[in-house]
């Protein structure tokens, strides 16, 4: 990985051990072990402190532990170390979607790109504030994307199909709301918008029953439950 911080210990004989401060940081933030990856991130940016790395790693655990205004200035510092640092941007962004500067988060996801980050995270998540800016439109390319890199993320599959339903795709938001459900059985959303597009389809009885296993997953889905209640009245006044 470049840019990470390696500790060689020698003896007279050559190469005797080698420590990844980054790696073995990580492997305690795998562990859930929060000061000691922070212990061991600090001492690699006071070994190395141009070491872009070292400070997105810092700024990963302060994020996980729920201070995001510390970890974002960890990682505009990590930015300015290095402008291709496309994971500082990724991560600048989550901070940014979280407090809800959805224009700074956008840029932010944006840049990742840019830089070179392939990933189907930063591509839903580029979709996911396109939403919020009220661009499904260009949001969907994003999640498109997203699906292609990860076809097994549930989320992004009911996102895109939303996306698809709100430009009027019903066939295709379908197929992305199904693909959900295979993913997560227990995703009652994607079976209340399967029964929304069944019921613009006009195809009653596929509708009624996706509002029924909405309602069975999640009991107090109201919109299920209201949809489920509109078939009934309109199947009582025939």
């Amino acid at each position: 990985m470049r840019g990470t911080l390696v500790i060689i210990i020698v003896n007279e004989n050559g190469v005797w051990n080698t420590m990844d401060r980054n790696q073995q940081g990580i492997h305690f933030m795998q562990e859930g072990k929060w000061e000691e990856a922070a212990s061991i991130f600090m001492k690699a940016i006071e070994e190395n402190p141009k070491d872009a790395v070292s400070y997105i790693n810092f700024g990963n655990v302060l994020s996980a532990v729920g201070d995001n205004e510390k970890a974002l200035k960890f990682f505009l510092k990590a930015i300015e170390l290095d402008e291709n640092a496309a994971t500082a941007y990724y991560n600048a962004g989550n901070i940014y979607f979280e407090n809800e500067q959805f224009d700074e988060a956008k840029k932010s996801f944006e840049l990742a790109m840019r830089k070179g980050l392939e990933s189907s995270d930063n591509f839903f998540m580029l979709g996911l504030v396109l939403l919020q800016l009220e661009q499904s439109k260009l949001a969907l390319p994003y999640f498109q994307r997203s699906v292609e890199l990860n076809g097994n993320d549930a989320e992004a599959r009911f996102q895109f199909g939303l996306c698809l339903a709100n430009e009027e795709l019903l066939d295709e938001a379908i197929v992305q709301f199904q693909e959900c459900i295979k993913l997560d059985p227990t995703h009652a959303d994607s079976f209340y918008n399967l029964g929304v597009a069944y019921g613009f389809k006009e195809e009653e009885e596929k509708a009624m029953s996706m509002f029924e296993q909405a309602l069975q997953v999640q009991p107090d889905h109201l919109l299920a439950g209201y949809g489920k209640k509109l078939i009934e009245k309109g199947r009582s006044d025939r």
